[in-house]
């Protein structure tokens, strides 16, 4: 499922790319990033708790479980800004190109979560479509909220919106960088309401790792839409 998002992902970029008329190579970049995304996950969620790791390195690094999505997240997007800067490309427009493709590869990825049934599912719940995960990689003989088939239809609704709004702002050029506050806005809150009926423990203040990376978002999205907003008035 990692690799079908990865695929997913690389194919609406570069249909963003080509749409935007930027010469670049979707899936080569997305392949690399991709790579980044997993090491970041599986270093972030390792130096969680670094006793563990530094009582048995070896074994952590090359269990197939244990992957942080924040980790994730600044591995394949550092990859992504590197390789758009190497490339020349605009860097607001480059990103506005990526963020659907993050979102539907985000999307798909989830299925492999909710198929291994890896602790990424929610609490206990009563309601008609809860599931038990008897085989999972993390077990529950309880019925409990299918968080990733959530984040599946959420994500997936998040990069339909993106894309519909990134045909609209390619007839406003001086909207640049926008398509990415709302990726970072967007995600951030879905992130940040999925965590409440998620098992992840709190981390500080009451909140999960998640949900503190989530407002952060959040709040990136709407500085940087801010300053955005501030040069389009200042250029008129």
């Amino acid at each position: 499922m990692v690799a079908l998002a990865l695929i997913t992902a690389a194919y609406v970029l570069q249909a963003d790319f080509d749409r935007r008329g930027m010469n670049a190579d979707a899936f080569t970049m997305i392949t690399i990033a991709g790579l980044m995304g997993i090491l970041g996950a599986k270093l972030y969620h390792l130096l969680e708790s670094p006793a563990e790791l530094f009582a048995n390195p070896l074994p952590l690094l090359l269990s197939r479980y244990g992957f942080a999505w924040f980790g994730g997240f600044l591995g394949g997007f550092g990859a992504m800004v590197w390789m758009g800067w190497r490339a020349k490309l605009p860097m607001w427009k480059f990103l506005d190109a990526c963020s659907p493709a993050a979102s539907f590869g985000y999307a798909i990825g989830r299925i492999g979560c909710f198929l291994s049934g890896d602790g990424d599912y929610g609490k206990p719940t009563s309601l008609p479509w809860g599931m038990s995960f008897p085989n999972g990689v993390v077990p529950t003989t309880e019925r409990v909220h299918p968080a990733p088939l959530y984040e599946l239809l959420i994500w997936s609704a998040i990069g339909w919106l993106l894309w519909r709004l990134g045909a609209r702002f390619l007839k406003s050029p001086g909207r640049s960088g926008e398509i990415f506050c709302y990726y970072l806005i967007l995600t951030g809150v879905a992130r940040f309401l999925v965590e409440i009926i998620r098992i992840n423990p709190p981390w500080i203040l009451g909140l999960t790792n998640a949900q503190v990376a989530s407002a952060a978002s959040v709040i990136a999205g709407f500085l940087f839409l801010w300053r955005l907003k501030l040069r389009q008035s200042s250029s008129r």
